[in-house]
């Protein structure tokens, strides 16, 4: 998969740009805030049809312009699409491929990219939260239907949150509480069972990856936690239904007590094991970052059995964060498909992977 092209048009500091990328590697370097990450973002809004830095389509949008639009051509599934994205504050994002209307759901799967960004650093030590928008992120685009199931648990999870805060103001809303607590346990079971069989996949494809950045001493697994009455996530749906309809049971009055949903797919995790150890509790900041690697390394080669091409690999600032031997294994490893790799400055990276380099200032590419 690859990008061949992408214009920008009133994207965050971008009025106009047109960029023509190269099939392997390419370096998009410059001083801070110049616009590198801002066009590594457009990419990600092609396959994922939301940003990876704010969840308000408004902010994409360039101060003093009245929408903002992606224009790309991408070759994905041995076919070349054309995926443009319309952004105006106040309207609903339009997305079209190949002139075809589609919504950010039936975007995925469409086209794929891993993102590694220094945040993701903080995958192994950080909440639940971020280890759940790893799974949501790589599902979408693999599994379209998770996508929708995704979108739609967001409503009801919504919804129900806003019962549970302002039913003291409006005690009526307490009449519909049940309705939303069963459709958001109905669509949680889906969850759950697509994110169990992809959590065993990574840790599946993420330990000899682990195994070798760590000089064969350190073994990697993972387990997937979700709500304590789920006894096992790989078990039918209807099944798992009925232990979250226990566990809402248990906690109903809680809920309205605390005027917190604490029952649903948004308590899931994944514990990260070091020989045998939480690597949450345990890891040094090395192993951290090892292990962190690896799993964003083995997305990438779960996308390419899925596919059988490899996504588009996106490095956003992350090598400046790495030692001289943590960068040259990723390094290594990212041959076979088209990565962007951000860095404020190019420090060899392109002699060392033979890329293309792109210099970016005040939002003008060269």
């Amino acid at each position: 998969m690859r990008v061949e092209r992408i214009a920008l048009r009133g994207w965050r500091n971008y009025e106009w740009e047109s960029v023509s990328f190269s099939p392997d590697t390419n370096v998009i370097t410059g001083s801070n805030a110049q616009g590198k990450t801002n066009l590594l973002e457009a990419v990600y809004m092609l396959a994922a049809g939301r940003s990876f830095r704010t969840r308000f389509d408004r902010e994409l949008v360039g101060f003093d312009y009245p929408e903002a639009e992606l224009l790309a051509d991408v070759c994905a599934h041995g076919r070349s699409q054309t995926i443009r994205i319309t952004l105006r504050p106040g309207q609903p994002k339009k997305i079209l491929v190949n002139g075809v209307k589609k919504t950010a759901a039936e975007l995925a799967g469409t086209f794929n990219v891993v993102l590694f960004c220094p945040d993701d650093l903080e995958l192994i030590k950080e909440g639940a939260a971020v280890r759940r928008r790893l799974l949501d992120n790589a599902v979408s685009q693999i599994r379209p239907k998770y996508a929708e199931l995704l979108a739609e648990f967001n409503r009801l999870y919504e919804h129900k949150t806003r019962i549970l805060k302002d039913w003291r103001d409006k005690p009526s809303l307490l009449d519909t509480l049940d309705e939303f607590s069963d459709a958001l346990g109905r669509v949680s079971a889906q969850l759950i069972r697509y994110r169990a069989a992809f959590t065993q996949r990574l840790g599946e494809a993420a330990a000899p990856i682990h195994r070798e950045f760590s000089g064969e001493g350190e073994e990697l697994s993972l387990r997937y936690c979700t709500v304590s009455t789920v006894k096992d996530p790989f078990a039918p749906a209807r099944e798992i239904y009925y232990q979250i309809c226990e566990h809402q049971e248990r906690h109903r009055q809680a809920e309205i007590d605390s005027g917190q949903c604490l029952t649903g797919a948004h308590k899931d995790d994944v514990e990260i094991f070091i020989n045998g150890r939480s690597a949450r509790s345990f890891a040094s900041q090395g192993q951290t970052r090892t292990a962190a690697l690896s799993l964003k390394l083995a997305e990438r080669e779960i996308f390419l059995d899925e596919t059988g091409e490899y996504p588009v690999l996106l490095l956003d600032d992350v090598l400046s964060e790495l030692d001289e031997g943590r960068q040259a294994f990723v390094l290594n490893r990212i041959g076979g498909g088209q990565t962007l790799i951000s860095c404020c400055e190019d420090e060899g990276i392109s002699k060392r992977t033979g890329g293309k380099v792109f210099f970016v200032e005040k939002g003008r590419v060269r």
